[in-house]
């Protein structure tokens, strides 16, 4: 066990006196809590607690050490049987169990919350054990984060982020800086350190960071779609349990090794010179090295062992891509980038997936199955596949203006007429129109509709609701035949005696 400088003792106890907690501790100095508990509890720096929960007798005897650390004012009842009870914890049993095994077989006088106190204390200063998990090659590999080392971006120093990856049974690793720990840079980081070990392992262990795992769950994770996505590569993204560090336990010594023997005090000019860096000092220092836990060398076990044990590579890179959910629209587009793209009708109103490259877009659905492909479009246009419009539940259906006007003047003369003027006049929201025209088709009689057409196309009016009001009304058409009589119009004789050479009949020659 690694034991702890004079003056960072010294800070422990300092610090615990003033009242901060074992995790502020921890993270204040840079230790695990559970070094900061086991430092403390050895110092004895907890107060002395009465088992008995009685007040403390003056005449009573001092305190008395118990096994495992215990001090006790007033000496328990468990204390002639503490070598008993404390074989007992450590075989797991409750405190129910030993407060029975104590009556029956070594006549215990005293009560069950007794018992259940002093085992309460021996669990407080016994930690708990945990098994040392070893994996046969090629199975496992741990991932994480990591700060790497200053970088001079335009005179200014700029850290990023290292990734490293550590093979499980040989130890051997990779490293990598980036600027960002997105999932596009976690899954390229991923593909570059398979690429140089030259194969996959079979399951990776990471923690609960953003790029990898959306919803954090111990049995159940939600996994990242892309990083789902990648996992067909032919292994399994497992996310240890949170503020578990001890589950990726080689990673953890990973990153510090390279955070403290490559990169500490240094610094570089950009983050290829770094990666260059990291790149030369895998290979001439950390694959070189004795393993301090398996006493073997790094790289050898790695090429003899280890190597031939990886998956095979896959044949292509895993393709870059971006990725975003979607709501399908009541007219059963998806938009993109103020692009609209067509799916099947059954979607709308649901959400899918909206995949794009760089000249390709795919729709999947809730189980990852394909619904649609497209061509990439230009904002504003529509891309329709034409399978997704012959369905029942399609309400509107984009068609052509012509064929639009063809089935308005299948209706009647007037009604044609009157639909090609209001496009003219009204431009593309007569696209619309004509579909509320070729509605209103259904409901009412031609006639009725012909002669309202005739009466707005007279008076100029270009509103379907106009059209509509004039359907309800049922307003007789107008006569625009000839008049013969009217009393602005004079009788004939009146213009003969006004212009009688007019009326004069020729002579005959």
């Amino acid at each position: 066990m690694n034991q702890l400088n004079v003056s960072l003792q010294h800070s422990i106890t300092t610090l615990a006196a003033h009242g901060w907690s074992h995790r502020r501790i921890a993270r204040e100095l840079d230790i695990h809590r559970e070094t900061v508990g086991r430092h403390l509890r050895l110092a004895g720096s907890k107060p002395a607690k009465v088992l008995t929960g009685s007040p403390p007798d003056p005449a009573a005897k001092p305190a008395i050490p118990l096994a495992g650390g215990l001090v006790a004012g007033r000496q328990s009842l468990c204390v002639p049987l503490a070598a008993v009870i404390e074989s007992a914890v450590q075989a797991g049993l409750s405190a129910q169990r030993i407060y029975q095994d104590l009556i029956c077989d070594h006549g215990f006088t005293g009560g069950y919350h007794s018992v259940q106190r002093f085992v309460r204390q021996l669990l407080q200063t016994q930690p708990v054990p945990f098994v040392r998990m070893e994996v046969e090659p090629g199975v496992e590999a741990q991932v994480d984060f990591g700060q790497g080392a200053w970088v001079l971006v335009d005179g200014k120093r700029k850290r990023p982020h290292l990734f490293r990856i550590i093979l499980s049974h040989s130890r051997k690793g990779y490293s990598e800086v980036v600027w960002q720990q997105t999932t596009e840079s976690f899954i390229r980081c991923l593909e570059n350190a398979f690429r140089y070990f030259g194969g996959v392992v079979r399951t990776l262990i990471t923690d609960n960071l953003r790029a990898a795992v959306t919803r954090t769950d111990w049995y159940d994770p939600e996994l990242n779609a892309k990083a789902a996505e990648f996992c067909h590569y032919g292994t399994v993204l497992l996310p240890t349990r949170p503020a578990m560090p001890r589950h990726k336990g080689k990673i953890e010594a990973g990153i510090k090794f390279a955070q403290n023997n490559a990169l500490k005090g240094r610094s570089f000019e950009s983050l290829a010179a770094q990666n260059l860096f990291l790149s030369d000092w895998e290979s001439g220092v950390a694959d070189t090295r004795i393993h301090g836990t398996t006493r073997q060398q790094i790289g050898k076990v790695f090429s003899e062992v280890e190597r031939p044990k990886l998956a095979p590579l896959p044949a292509s890179l895993f393709p870059v891509f971006e990725e975003a959910p979607r709501t399908v629209h009541g007219d059963g587009y998806v938009e993109l980038k103020r692009a609209y793209y067509s799916v099947p009708p059954e979607y709308v109103g649901r959400q899918v997936w909206v995949r794009w490259e760089s000249r390709l877009l795919r729709v999947f659905n809730q189980r990852r199955e394909v619904i649609a492909v497209h061509a990439l479009a230009e904002p504003g246009k529509f891309t329709t596949d034409p399978t997704h419009l012959h369905s029942p539940y399609r309400r509107v259906v984009q068609e052509s203006l012509d064929h639009l006007l063809d089935r308005a003047r299948l209706i009647g003369p007037q009604t044609g007429s009157w639909a090609e003027a209001m496009v003219q006049q009204r431009g593309p929201i007569g696209t619309r129109v004509l579909h509320g025209l070729l509605a209103l088709a259904q409901k009412h009689p031609v006639k009725a509709l012909e002669q309202a057409a005739q009466i707005a196309l007279h008076h100029g009016t270009w509103r379907l609701r106009d059209l509509h009001t004039l359907l309800e009304q049922s307003v007789p058409a107008p006569q625009l035949d000839f008049l013969e009589t009217h009393p602005l119009i004079r009788n004939l004789d009146a213009y003969r005696d006004c212009v009688p050479d007019c009326f004069a009949v020729a002579n005959p020659s």
